[in-house]
């Protein structure tokens, strides 16, 4: 009875670790950018091509593992660390370097390196941003656009979302916000010092409390530098993307939680704009769709992706 038992276990695992396999295995390498700087990359699964744009600006996207390896059981999933973050390499960080244009451009020389004819695209937060945007240059490589809580095709999340964050946090989250923030301004980069602050800001992007630490570590990884010089080069550029995606015709899917510190109304906006648009809105859900509603989230997702 046991060495049945012992048999069928051993199956069981191999045939789990058989099925894991395909997406857990991963390739990564470097593309070369129109600057000569350099992009590092990682893939996982096989199958059509689905680009994963995390948000920021200023992170890795080592925070993005756990979705491309849940689409990559039926996709190819690329993950990316944009231009001074990461991996990737930039001689220096400067207005000149960091804009939305070059940014752009990186997805397209890792798109030609990658020899991918056509990709998906899924972009999170201020990824849906970069991804908009990329869109209204190359929108001719995309075959579908996923915009995760995004951040909206301009910059009118610059009106509300600053508040939005202090409603969520209770006054003892906001006091250790402000404390922690200052303690960095003031110098104190210690990793103790940008956790405390990771801590304090969590609960206003989530639903379920019981995710703060995962994300109080996300936001530990950010270079605030480079989040500030895009954002400069977001007002130079008076970053609009409507008029352009007005004539994008791909199917695009819009997923974001209700709870989200992104409002509804920028959701809508995006819709109202792009033709092709479907727009799910996921109840008891935080900024991070596959932290608070991962089963809606993923279906909507992969539901999408098979029309």
């Amino acid at each position: 009875m046991y060495a049945l038992y012992s048999k069928k276990r051993f199956l069981t695992i191999l045939l789990i670790c058989f099925s894991l396999s395909q997406f857990i295995a991963q390739t990564e390498g470097f593309a070369t950018n129109l600057d000569n700087s350099k992009t590092y990359y990682k893939t996982f699964g096989k199958g059509e091509a689905i680009l994963i744009i995390n948000g920021g600006p200023g992170m890795n996207s080592n925070g993005f593992e756990y979705v491309a390896k849940k689409l990559a059981t039926q996709y190819q999933t690329i993950l990316y660390d944009q231009r001074g973050t990461g991996k990737s390499t930039l001689k220096e960080l400067s207005s000149k370097t960091i804009t939305m244009k070059a940014m752009a451009d990186d997805i397209e020389a890792l798109r030609k390196h990658l020899k991918i004819k056509k990709w998906t695209i899924l972009g999170h937060s201020f990824g849906g941003m970069l991804a908009s945007y990329y869109a209204t240059i190359y929108p001719q490589n995309i075959n579908k656009l996923i915009l995760s809580a995004s951040g909206g095709l301009d910059l009118g999340l610059n009106e509300y979302v600053g508040q939005n964050i202090q409603n969520r946090l209770t006054k003892t989250e906001q006091d250790s916000l402000s404390y922690y923030s200052t303690k960095i301004t003031n110098g104190d980069t210690s990793k103790a010092t940008i956790l405390g602050r990771g801590r304090a800001l969590a609960p206003a992007y989530l639903y379920y409390k019981k995710h703060i630490p995962v994300l109080a570590e996300r936001l530990t990884q950010g270079n605030s530098r480079i989040n500030a010089l895009v954002w400069e080069d977001l007002q130079r550029i008076k970053f609009d993307c409507k008029p352009q995606l007005k004539n994008f015709k791909q199917p695009v899917l819009i997923i974001q939680g209700m709870q989200d510190i992104i409002a509804q109304k920028t959701a809508l906006q995006t819709q109202k704009v792009l033709p092709q648009a479907k727009l799910v809105l996921m109840d008891k859900c935080g900024h991070y769709g596959w932290l608070d509603a991962e089963e809606v989230y993923f279906k909507n997702i992969f539901d999408f992706l098979i029309q």
